[in-house]
């Protein structure tokens, strides 16, 4: 009886072992020597982050020191440990739970084994990266009446790290921070006007020993601007205004006075103009280059922004800024005198490519606007755009003029317009890759249509959404209406050469490796690992339980490779569209999530090394859960969805699991144990479930 007693619990650990439990690798890492206690190991991993090592962070293929991993942005990761001949035995290594809700849409950086990250509400962790072990915590303490001017959610997508500090942008404005070993604050600033609704959404980025920081609330109704802050003492060093004031006041600079002319009748800087810098940016150090996407007019319709027509610059553009001063090098701008809300602040790529028979440095985006753009990044050059998407507001992109040829069936000003893509983009926020070995970039590229009429009884009103646009024209959102897929697009035939589809929109931000694939989650909960050069899908992980938006990001910890995604639904889409966005079927609970590969068959001598590596505090616990439990509700109490998983039913019962045990449950199958479990047996079969639910 105890060998078959024995047997059935190696089975257990063998099963919990495969769905991820205790996995990873035992070597000692090699990258970094362990330092004396956990907070050394804090302080010396981030003192070093400098401008030299941001600039040369691609040979740091372990690490991810910014937010694109290198100032380029290209979110490709050198490391090649997990390639497709082995991605289909990716194991979950680790897993944080956040305690926050709502959208969780951080990409984590990772310094030599610690990870820093940004959950909901602006809150930030440093964890332990090969582990998940939680460093520290710090809560900025947004006021909760802050998401009242937050459009799309109380998210953030992340941190800077620089010379031994943490910088994070927070919800109600402020850049914050931190000390990186234990954080403890250094200082905090206010990055806006607090009586406007102003919002930071956005990471910050260290360049040229200078934070910066833009934000965001167009909607509403602010003035866009970016700024420099020093990251000693956090003085402002320079600010650069994207769009115009009110002309009867002195411009702030020639590029401003230029741009005035194009905004045309109308009193738009009461409204704010809009204009705001809330996500991308990148960097060329060769070039002196700092570059920034800037977003919709405020108020959106140009019929009332502007009336008398123009470009109303610089509004939905990219701009080249010296980061010495903030100074407007040059401009592009994707979508002239903007009326769709069609932001260029989406994510911001910069590589060399063979265009023409010669290798040009150019800069890519997929804005919203639904056409992929190619410039030269030196010069600001117009090179090419196609349309990645359907878009019905412009038939093409002029190749001598780089400007949009549009289509009338997208005005509005005389009725409504049902326009493609809608206002939430053929391409949002999430962040997409370029990998240089195929040459493709990924996309999570959605397609959906909006109806958009003109609010005649348009009024400002202070706190509010100022968009002019009348939003009762737009029915409910349907599942059918709307569908999302990963796009991989060839940014110099300006062609598509796969798609994988998923269905509904707002799936996560993507990765690219070395290892010849690409890392993308799902609005459903899903992590996908697929073939980068002809998109086979290689695997798919179990559900997270929560829908995943973010991005990924690979790195190494001593010989182990980990791929590692934060989860979260919120954002957006999940606040507007109503059944759509509820056929995902997700909680928005937060986590971090970590998987790496085991290629090694499971022995029977690796499963006597995990029993004889538990924790003797759960080992009786363990016994007996896995005697009377597991039969039903799972090994290592992970519950297949037949049955509760009862480290939920720990979280959520608490002290009453104890009498469910005893007792059972009437009528659901759920019997009694009370007979032969002792009151001690039952008080260490709760104990192990409580650790379970923790874990």
């Amino acid at each position: 009886m105890r060998a078959a007693k024995r047997r059935g619990l190696l089975v257990a650990l063998a099963l919990g072992a495969a769905l991820g439990w205790a996995c990873g690798d035992d070597e000692a890492p090699e990258t970094v020597a362990p330092a004396a206690t956990p907070e050394a190991r804090l302080r010396e991993a981030a003192a070093s982050v400098d401008d030299a090592r941001l600039r040369a962070a691609d040979a740091e293929a372990h690490n991810w020191l910014s937010h694109g991993r290198t100032y380029d942005e290209q979110r490709y990761s050198p490391l090649a440990g997990i390639h497709a001949g082995n991605a289909a035995n990716l194991k979950l290594a680790w897993q944080f739970d956040t305690g926050l809700t709502r959208g969780h849409e951080a990409t984590p950086l990772v310094v030599d084994g610690v990870m820093y990250l940004t959950g909901s509400w602006s809150v930030v962790f440093a964890l332990d990266a090969a582990s998940g072990e939680l460093r520290w915590k710090y809560d900025p303490q947004v006021p909760r009446e802050a998401a009242h001017k937050a459009c799309c959610d109380v998210v953030n997508r992340g941190v800077a790290l620089y010379r031994g500090r943490v910088y994070v942008g927070t919800l109600d404005g402020r850049l914050v921070a931190l000390d990186a070993a234990t954080g403890e604050l250094a200082f905090e600033v206010m990055t806006v006007d607090p009586t406007k609704a102003y919002t930071v959404t956005g990471a910050p980025r260290v360049v040229a020993g200078k934070v910066i920081i833009g934000n965001g609330g167009a909607e509403y109704g602010v003035r866009g601007y970016v700024s420099a802050y020093d990251p000693g003492t956090g003085e402002l060093v320079w600010r650069t205004y994207t769009v115009p004031g009110d002309p009867s006041q002195p411009f702030e600079s020639e590029a401003l006075e230029r741009a005035a002319d194009t905004w045309k009748g109308g009193e738009w800087w009461k409204v704010g103009g809009g204009g705001t810098v809330w996500d991308s940016m990148a960097y060329d150090p060769e070039l002196g280059l700092l570059y920034v996407g800037t977003g919709n007019g405020s108020p959106w319709t140009k019929y009332l922004r502007s009336p008398g027509g123009g470009d109303n610059l610089y509004l939905s553009s990219i701009l080249a800024l010296d980061p010495e001063t903030g100074e407007i090098r040059w401009h592009y701008q994707t979508t002239p005198g903007d009326n769709w809300d069609y932001t260029a602040t989406q994510h911001l790529i910069l590589a060399d490519l063979e265009i023409g028979g010669a290798v040009r440095k150019v800069i890519l985006q997929a804005p919203k606007n639904g056409f992929f753009y190619v410039l030269d990044r030196e010069t600001g050059e117009f090179l090419s755009a196609e349309k990645f998407v359907t878009a019905t507001w412009a038939d093409r992109i002029d190749p001598e003029t780089g400007r949009p040829v549009p289509n009338e069936s997208g005005e509005y000003k005389d009725g409504t317009a049902v326009v493609m893509p809608w206002y939430l983009g053929g391409h949002n926020w999430h962040p997409m890759s370029f990998n240089p070995v195929t040459g493709l970039v990924y996309i999570p590229a959605q397609e959906a249509a909006a109806v958009y009429g003109l609010d005649r009884a348009f009024r400002i009103r202070d706190g509010f959404v100022n968009t002019g646009t009348d939003f009762s024209y737009s029915t409910l959102f349907q599942r059918e209406a709307v569908s999302g897929h990963l796009l991989a697009w060839d940014p110099v035939a300006q062609r598509e050469v796969w798609r994988h589809p998923h269905g509904l929109p707002w799936n996560g931000g993507t990765l690219t490796t070395a290892g010849n694939l690409v890392f993308q989650g799902t609005a459903d909960g899903r992590f996908l690992a697929l073939k980068a050069d002809d998109g086979k899908l290689l695997w798919t992980s179990h559900s997270a339980g929560t829908g995943i938006i973010a991005a990924p990001v690979s790195y190494q910890v001593g010989a182990t490779q980990y791929v590692s995604v934060v989860a979260g639904w919120g954002g957006a889409f999940a606040l507007i569209a109503g059944d759509a966005a509820a056929a995902a079927g997700v909680t928005s609970r937060g986590r971090v999530l970590a998987y790496t590969v085991r290629d090694e068959p499971l022995t029977v001598a690796a499963v006597e090394s995990l029993m004889a590596a538990r924790n003797p505090e759960e080992v009786r616990g363990s016994d007996l859960y896995h005697t009377y439990c597991a039969g039903c509700h799972g090994a290592n109490a992970i519950g297949a969805g037949v049955n509760p998983d009862l480290r939920d039913s720990a979280a959520r019962i608490g002290v009453g699991l104890a009498g469910i045990i005893r007792q059972g449950i009437p009528g659901t199958g759920m019997p009694g144990f009370g007979q032969w479990l002792e009151d001690a047996d039952v008080e260490a079969l709760v104990g192990y479930l409580e650790l379970r639910a923790r874990e």
